[in-house]
């Protein structure tokens, strides 16, 4: 089972988007964003207001998990451990199949609604109870 005529030229844009996460991943061994005087900078929303959004602490999440810390991963963004690495690693294989296919991947409202709802309760639980 080879490549589909067109070889590598189909599947370029995942295999780049995967080699980009790789790259920032192993910056993220090196950089720890949790320290003072980080030069990542922080996330907009909660710069401007204190609020924290669904995806705030996402980068300090994936440097824990880097370092083996799964505990403060859960700690830094519970729901994007759980729920929102699996969900982008399903999308990923998704868009790399259909790419190898010569196809669309397309998330319709089966995705993105639950998506969006599991967004909005996240951000009002984190913000309101914690």
């Amino acid at each position: 089972m080879g490549w589909p005529r067109g070889g590598f030229g189909r599947v370029r844009q995942p295999v780049l988007v995967a080699g980009l996460a790789a790259v920032a991943a192993g910056v993220l061994v090196f950089v720890d964003p949790t320290g003072p005087g980080s030069w990542l900078p922080p996330c907009p929303l909660f710069a401007l207001t204190g609020i924290q959004c669904p995806a705030c602490g996402s980068t300090r999440m994936v440097h824990a998990l880097i370092h083996g810390d799964v505990v403060a991963a859960w700690h830094f963004n519970a729901v994007m451990l759980v729920a929102g690495l699996p969900l982008l690693a399903w999308l990923w294989v998704r868009w790399l199949r259909a790419a190898r296919r010569g196809t669309a991947a397309p998330v319709g409202n089966r995705v993105g609604v639950p998506v969006l709802v599991v967004a909005v309760l996240w951000m009002l639980v984190r913000n309101l109870v914690a």
